[in-house]
């Protein structure tokens, strides 16, 4: 099947699919924004029980296959009573896996504010929350603006992993393979979900590093 045969037929299929991957990319990574949030609070936090579970949630998600953690939340919720939709369960994989990695970058960007602002609040009797809300995070999210950026793209590619379950509708990768099971879509039909994929990578990067130069904290 030729491009111009293969876009006739099943063009209007591959735009809902895009459109599918960019609303998953967005309900997720904004859930993603606040669980990394959430648990870089816990992995800073001056009680030692919260730093524990926080670091282990990031250890656990961050060091299991996306592919095996979609697979747990399919089949093993259910003997839990909690039947989730595919779309769903894909979103919540992606959500786990991020904000583990989400995690991660704002400990990155916590880690660039100075001893003396943190010393600084102490002494002017601030709480923890308010150091926290109006010192930390407004910092670290400023720092982190590349490497969230990076997590975005990784998110939008890892909604692929909705190709292994039979999502209605489809994203990107799951498109390629009901057309192959179909017709004969072959290389092209994956070097369309692949232009798809790079187009959206590379906005995602170039608004990013518009907001980078224009939040970046010189130092």
């Amino acid at each position: 099947m030729g491009l111009s045969e293969l876009l006739s037929t099943y063009g209007q299929d591959y735009l809902t699919a895009l459109l599918t991957t960019w609303w998953m990319t967005a309900v997720t990574f904004a859930f993603v924004m606040v669980l990394s949030i959430a648990i870089t609070v816990m992995r800073v936090s001056p009680l030692r029980p919260l730093r524990v579970v926080g670091d282990f949630y990031v250890q656990v998600f961050r060091n299991i296959p996306g592919v095996a953690l979609l697979i747990i939340i399919v089949y093993a919720l259910p003997n839990l009573r909690l039947v989730l939709d595919y779309t769903t369960c894909v979103i919540v994989t992606v959500i786990l896996m991020g904000s583990a990695f989400g995690s991660e970058n704002f400990m990155s960007g916590i880690n660039t504010i100075g001893v003396g602002q943190i010393e600084a609040a102490r002494s002017l009797g601030m709480t923890f929350g308010q150091i926290i809300w109006k010192i930390v995070i407004p910092q670290a999210l400023r720092s982190a603006v590349l490497p969230m950026t990076n997590l975005l793209i990784a998110v939008m590619l890892s909604t692929s992993l909705g190709s292994q379950v039979p999502m209605s509708p489809d994203e990107l990768t799951g498109i390629v393979s009901y057309i192959n099971t179909r017709s004969t879509g072959g290389i092209l039909a994956f070097l369309i979900a692949a232009i798809g994929y790079a187009g959206t990578a590379a906005v995602i990067a170039f608004i990013g590093n518009r907001l980078d130069k224009k939040v970046r904290i010189l130092r």
